[in-house]
């Protein structure tokens, strides 16, 4: 057991602690930094483990590294932080060792939701890179590999393997695939896209339970029925990582609360990436889990901790890449809500606003369209009512 002092702790290595430490250079070329992350690789880009990998042959492994060691942090891999004692100001890891902080960032993301089947070789929960490794070396011809769970991690990797030979059935809780967030035509329409590229798809069903048998998966749906393969991979959305700051007497309410300088309630301690619950400038207070926000939030977090006085007032955006298909998106995209639509060519080329009952745009999506995100925002920060009509052709 070892003990050591840094200026500045940042518990997570993912992209956050990545863009953290580089925020915090821009302001303080000599303080101490430690990243103390449980992945054993050190941060790297995460959407290319859905995406670029799978579909760029020009996008090799060697590209996915953020290269964080350039800004002279310290990386302290394949280890688990335990506790934090605040008055001290030190973490504790699972090895025993304690490092002293004066600023500490908690940067400790989310875990994939589970269900009672055990992640192994032949069942994954997909999240990291060594799941992409495990997943890639599985994904050959011939082999056939069950995608659970309709959102953007289902959809990108039920694409990305069958275009890359493997046999793929894709499970979804939706009625049609996409359908909680799109129009009915464009789900209908995004459904077919799957369907076309040879993936079969099982639509209005939930695993119910699931075994491994040697070189197989057992999977038993909500309908009875049953599917044999040779392995699964599930995208079932993530919760987060909140129960080191809860330990530590810190609040939490679905993610770790922080104000807009993402701080805590402990002025020595702040929380950024996907298990932040922040006050965003236009949407209110929420948590984001997009590789956006995770750039955007943890530059100014490392900047606010080296001494910036600048709160953080930027609204991130997602988006997501499927077969010839592409979209992105602020505010919230939900089939709930009205959905106008906008379409220069319809389904290939448009735009859909989501309005709630008062007529207020919460939502906007943009599908094959990569311009007008600054619109969108606007739109969204303006909290007027809108009629449909005038909402065509704005962006």
């Amino acid at each position: 057991m070892s003990e050591s002092s840094y200026d500045y702790v940042i518990v997570g290595g993912g992209m956050v602690a990545d863009n953290a430490a580089r925020g915090i250079r821009e302001l303080d070329s000599n303080g101490s930094i430690a990243i103390i992350g449980s992945d054993a690789d050190g941060p790297y880009t995460r959407p290319a483990l859905s995406k670029k990998l799978w579909t760029d042959s020009d996008f090799g492994r060697d590209e996915v590294p953020l290269g964080t060691a350039d800004t002279g942090a310290t990386l302290i891999l394949s280890t688990t932080v335990t506790a934090i004692d605040r008055d001290a100001h030190t973490v504790t890891t699972d090895s025993g060792d304690t490092y002293r902080y004066s600023r500490l960032l908690l940067a400790t993301g989310a875990s994939p939701r589970q269900l009672d089947l055990e992640p192994s070789d032949r069942v994954i929960y997909f999240r990291t890179f060594e799941d992409y490794r495990t997943l890639r070396a599985l994904a050959t011809s011939g082999t056939h590999v069950v995608v659970v769970g309709g959102g953007y991690i289902g959809t990108e990797l039920a694409a990305a393997l069958v275009q890359n030979d493997a046999t793929v059935t894709f499970v979804s809780s939706d009625d049609v695939v996409g359908g909680h967030m799109f129009p009915a035509d464009l789900a209908q329409a995004f459904q077919k896209d799957f369907e076309d590229h040879g993936v079969t798809v099982k639509t209005g069903v939930k695993v119910d339970s699931g075994r491994r048998q040697g070189d197989s998966v057992s999977l038993t749906l909500s309908d009875g029925s049953t599917i044999d393969a040779d392995a699964v991979v599930f995208g079932l959305g993530v919760a987060p990582n909140t129960t080191l700051a809860e330990d530590a007497g810190l609040a939490v309410d679905n993610g770790i609360v922080v104000d807009e300088f993402l701080r805590t309630a402990d002025p020595d301690i702040y929380a950024a990436g996907d298990v932040a619950s922040y006050p965003d400038a236009i949407l209110g207070r929420r948590r984001i889990e997009h590789v956006d926000n995770a750039n955007s939030m943890g530059q100014t977090v490392g900047k606010i901790m080296a001494g910036s006085t600048e709160p953080y007032t930027y609204t991130p955006y997602f988006y997501s890449d499927v077969f010839d298909n592409g979209y992105q998106a602020v505010g919230t995209m939900s089939a709930d809500l009205t959905m106008v639509e906008d379409w220069k060519t319809p389904g290939k080329e448009g735009v859909v606003y989501y309005l709630d009952d008062d007529k207020i745009v919460r939502g906007v999506l943009m599908w094959n369209v990569w311009e007008g995100l600054d619109t969108a925002r606007e739109l969204l920060a303006s909290n007027d009512a809108r009629e449909s009509a005038s909402l065509l052709g704005t962006i």
